[in-house]
């Protein structure tokens, strides 16, 4: 083993540096500084090159983790990027914000006695080193085709099928019914965690490789799944999950009770100079208000941590399990503490009090039973343990459910499952309607970005070899006949 590998043994893990809570508290910047050169390839030197690299098992994508991590600690940066990139279409995007502590760090092989590797950290670095140095380029197909594919949804996983389609030659499409291309990482994710150039650059990239975008164009509304079908040769639907789950109890309806999505799609076009009335009017700023955000996930915490930075007057997470059981990332539960999020834990809403606002949340305190089906510890109330949280903006943060597609789409003969997700078959990625296919969370329902990647790179090799049944003819040749 090359002797720059194997530095676990005396090299502690070191991330790149955090600003202080109170700094980060009065912006919506990234939070982590860069790695320098220096300190990327010492952390990258901890690898310890195993031969079955859990790591990388344990990525949605597979990537060479491992193989860019010993490129890296040489200093060979460009093919360490060219190894990541292979991979994963967004290597800079999931370095940000991939629950790196559940996947690939959470089953370094070293993590028993020793810190894991930073990998996370070493994937943005590296991909933000190569588009600083000029090595990240649009696609450039060998040959234009004249089959066309039309994409429904410009998130994560219809973006990484875009672009794997474009590399083949197909001529790309991809509908959008706002403004900006990215879906969540653009309206869902707050800036602290994914700041928006990085996700506007790519679209940039994209459409100087040929992908074309139709934005403001809604699917159903705008344009009808009869005539995209018309249009192009294979659709793929990649609209992810909106629809919120939502509580019911007394006083459920009252104003002042916010789905999480509306209120992060609000805050974030705020940050990109947007209109937005509902926040100009005070209904989605948290400014100077008791908050209470309900729900455990990543989605909770990018909430709360917005409404830390909206100027709340104090702000609350209520989840019904512990700590131990939250199903977001620890990494982000810890950032959250450290700018001044109080969590409460084992307690579930039962009723908001108020007459025409919210002015408080009612809940009880709740306790862990045995596990249930799933394998997770049930949650019991704790008889009269009652209690009332002050909150004059409640978020829930339940997470989200497909809408209605069949309907949405005029297409009744659209399969779903008992879930209401779309129906396809696994091993082609296609729907009940013949050449429409899917992917990503309207597929396996709300899931994580890497995820969505994944499955928008093997819907666009299943597309592929679709197309690949009748005979494709150059663009070229087209013209010269």
């Amino acid at each position: 083993m090359p002797e720059h590998m194997l530095k676990f043994v005396n090299l502690p893990q070191h991330t790149p540096e955090k600003r202080g809570a109170a700094q980060r508290r009065a912006d919506f910047d990234e939070i982590y500084r860069d790695f320098a050169a220096r300190e990327a390839a010492a952390q990258a030197s901890r690898c310890s090159q195993c031969g079955v690299p859990f790591c990388a098992v344990h990525c949605p994508l597979g990537n060479n983790i491992p193989d860019w991590l010993k490129l890296t600690a040489e200093g060979r940066l460009e093919e360490a990027y060219e190894i990541s990139a292979a991979t994963n279409n967004f290597p800079e995007i999931c370095g940000r914000i991939c629950p790196q502590d559940r996947l690939c760090e959470g089953n370094c092989v070293i993590q028993k006695d020793f810190e894991s590797v930073t990998i996370g950290a070493v994937e943005r670095y590296i991909t933000d080193t190569a588009f600083d140095q000029g090595w990240v380029k649009p696609v450039r197909p060998r040959r234009e085709l004249t089959q066309s594919v039309g994409i429904i949804g410009a998130g994560p996983g219809g973006l990484a099928a875009a672009e794997q389609l474009r590399r083949r030659g197909y001529q790309v499409t991809v509908y959008d019914r706002h403004d900006r291309v990215g879906g969540l990482l653009i309206y869902g994710i707050p800036n602290f965690k994914l700041e928006k150039d990085i996700v506007l650059r790519r679209w940039q990239l994209l459409e100087e490789g040929g992908v074309r975008f139709r934005l403001n164009c809604a699917v159903g509304t705008d344009i009808g799944m009869a005539e995209l079908r018309a249009n192009h040769d294979a659709v793929l639907i990649a609209t992810g999950v909106y629809k919120p789950r939502d509580i019911g109890g007394p006083g459920s309806g009252l104003s002042g009770i916010v789905p999480a999505l509306d209120y992060l799609i609000a805050s974030n076009r705020e940050n990109l100079g947007d209109h937005v009335p509902d926040f100009a009017s005070g209904a989605l700023d948290a400014a100077g208000k008791d908050v209470v955000v309900i729900g455990g996930g990543d989605t909770a915490m990018d909430c709360v941590r917005t409404a830390v930075r909206q100027g709340a007057r104090s702000v609350k997470c209520l989840y019904r399990r512990d700590k131990t059981n939250m199903p977001g990332s620890m990494r982000e539960v810890k950032n959250a503490e450290e700018e001044g999020v109080e969590f409460v834990w084992l307690s579930a809403p039962e009723a908001f009090l108020g007459d025409d606002r919210a002015i408080g949340v009612r809940a009880v305190r709740m306790h862990l039973g045995l596990p249930d089906a799933s394998g997770r510890q049930s949650v019991e109330p704790i008889a009269d343990s009652h209690f009332t949280v002050p909150a004059e903006l409640v978020i829930k943060a339940l997470g989200f459910d497909p809408e209605d597609l069949p309907a949405m789409f005029e297409t009744p003969e659209l399969n779903l499952t008992r879930w209401g997700t779309l129906a396809i078959d696994r091993r082609s990625c296609m729907t009940s309607l013949p050449g429409v296919f899917a992917a990503g969370d309207i597929v396996r329902g709300a899931s994580l970005v890497v995820w969505a990647i994944r499955d928008g790179r093997e819907a666009a090799a299943r597309m592929h070899g679709y197309m690949q049944q009748t005979q494709i003819q150059p663009v070229d040749a087209v013209a010269a006949e």
